[in-house]
């Protein structure tokens, strides 16, 4: 009894693991004013007829906070880079010097730092909904023992919502984080 309730506790941690993990890496993908490489995750470029990510054949940098540097590891990629980047729709104007293409970062304005708190408040929601769904789907599993005593199944469902309860701060923290570096200027 006490490993199906330990194992029901488990996954309903793995699950919450996966939410905040999930909500991490889509904090990654927010901008917050400086320049990242994961500003181009997304970037897709056509390498000799196949879509493949644009880390995949370039190195990116980061040589200041407002300029990200993408470096082909083939020179004739260089078109086909600048014109991904544009194609991505990004809000960036890549430049290419010939061996490199050069990205500046513009500074985000007011309206648009308001916008990128939304998304950010938006994923932190969708990731305690993620944290939620996780503590239903471990209640519905004690619930369905049937040679456990209501009394375990009590204490069971309350260190569930211990769990949740302890996810969802850890959710808060990250999103408060993440808005005060949007916020900053």
């Amino acid at each position: 009894m006490k490993e199906e309730i330990d194992f029901i506790l488990d996954s309903a941690k793995e699950s919450m693991d996966a939410a905040v993990m999930h909500l991490e890496k889509a904090f990654m993908k927010i901008r917050a004013g400086k320049a990242s490489p994961a500003m181009l995750s997304s970037v897709m470029v056509d390498y000799y007829g196949s879509q493949t990510p644009l880390s995949q054949v370039a190195n990116v940098n980061t040589p200041d906070g407002r300029t990200l540097s993408v470096q082909p590891w083939e020179k004739s990629m260089l078109a086909e880079i600048e014109k991904a980047i544009m194609v991505a729709n990004l809000g960036f104007n890549p430049m290419n010097n010939g061996e490199t293409v050069i990205i500046n970062v513009p500074p985000l304005t007011e309206e648009r730092r308001r916008d990128l708190a939304k998304q950010a408040k938006a994923e932190a929601e969708h990731a305690k909904v993620g944290v939620r769904n996780a503590r239903q789907e471990a209640n519905k599993e004690v619930r369905a023992l049937e040679d456990a005593s209501d009394d375990l199944k009590k204490n069971t469902e309350a260190d569930i919502q211990e769990l949740t309860d302890t996810y969802g701060k850890k959710i808060d923290a990250f999103l408060g984080a993440k808005e005060a570096e949007i916020m900053k200027v």
